[in-house]
């Protein structure tokens, strides 16, 4: 059974994690913000999707990045249909044990299951509330994919799952990073890197995993284009962006601008393991929500 790595309590954290099913839809006129994404990287194919709930409102999404097409292939949804895509898994506070992900949509058809793994889980406060997350990474992905109508092509990659809920700020902005590798020795490697929320000094949800085992790593800091991450231990990775998903929104009272190019990284991981090669995503977004 895959099991969860719970960051010990500290000083200025909340002391138990939750989980999602215990948070309501309102605290205050704080909406509840809940999202599942996975994230998956192969030398054929990188590509992302996610069901995101603010308050009673549901949203979509999908991308992927094929070797040899310049743009993504990609869609939003702000009233989701699950017969374009769909996305399994518990948000909860134990494992489901599988991931489904079925996309059927623009010319795609891809089916992936994504085993979960060894997770670092975190509850760390933002604004008058707080925010729980799980995440994994260097998961296998296994599955098919099918384009424009063609025959089924196998797919295996190596994949991220970020499970988050909570009653974010008003204000809410990060910069965010996952992605998998190798190391020089041959290392499976793969990180979760953050700042902007879940980023106390201790107890939050940065991580690297080696080998399938995660440990949390110092504090980072991204470049403001996303070129760069460094560590407070000295290290750095760098980043080059291959194609990019974004979104401009305003709705009401609610405004959201994201990005977030997928590409290859190099560099060396918080901790000092140098990366042989590497690919992920960068993220930076800024929401009032």
């Amino acid at each position: 059974m895959p099991r969860s790595i719970t960051p010990a309590p500290r000083a200025g954290q909340v002391a138990r994690p939750l989980g999602p099913g215990r948070m309501p839809l309102f605290r205050g006129l704080r909406p509840l913000k809940r999202w599942r994404y996975v994230g998956f990287f192969s030398d054929e194919l990188s590509g992302c999707a996610a069901l995101v709930q603010i308050g009673p409102a549901r949203q979509s999404f999908w991308a992927l990045k094929l070797a040899g097409e310049q743009a993504l292939r990609e869609r939003t949804r702000m009233l989701p249909r699950s017969r374009e895509m769909s996305l399994s898994g518990s948000q909860g506070t134990q494992f489901p044990g599988e991931c489904r992900l079925l996309i059927r949509d623009r010319g795609v058809v891809l089916e992936l299951e994504i085993e979960e793994g060894e997770a670092i889980e975190a509850l760390c406060p933002h604004g008058r509330h707080s925010v729980w997350t799980r995440k994994q990474a260097g998961v296998c992905a296994r599955g098919t994919l099918a384009l424009d109508g063609g025959p089924p092509s196998p797919v295996r990659a190596l994949a991220v799952i970020d499970d988050t809920a909570g009653h974010h700020a008003r204000e809410t902005e990060w910069r965010w990073s996952a992605g998998i590798g190798e190391g020089l020795g041959g290392e499976q490697l793969a990180w979760n890197l953050v700042s902007g929320v879940n980023d106390p000094p201790s107890g939050s949800e940065r991580a690297v995993w080696v080998n399938g085992v995660p440990r949390e790593v110092p504090p980072v800091a991204f470049a403001a284009d996303l070129s760069s991450i460094r560590c407070s231990d000295g290290s750095e990775l760098r980043f080059a962006a291959q194609a990019e998903r974004n979104r401009h929104e305003k709705l009401l009272i609610l405004s959201s601008d994201y990005r977030a190019p997928f590409g290859s990284f190099e560099g060396t991981l918080p901790g000092g393991v140098t990366l042989a090669r590497g690919r992920g995503v960068m993220e930076h977004h800024r929401a009032r929500w």
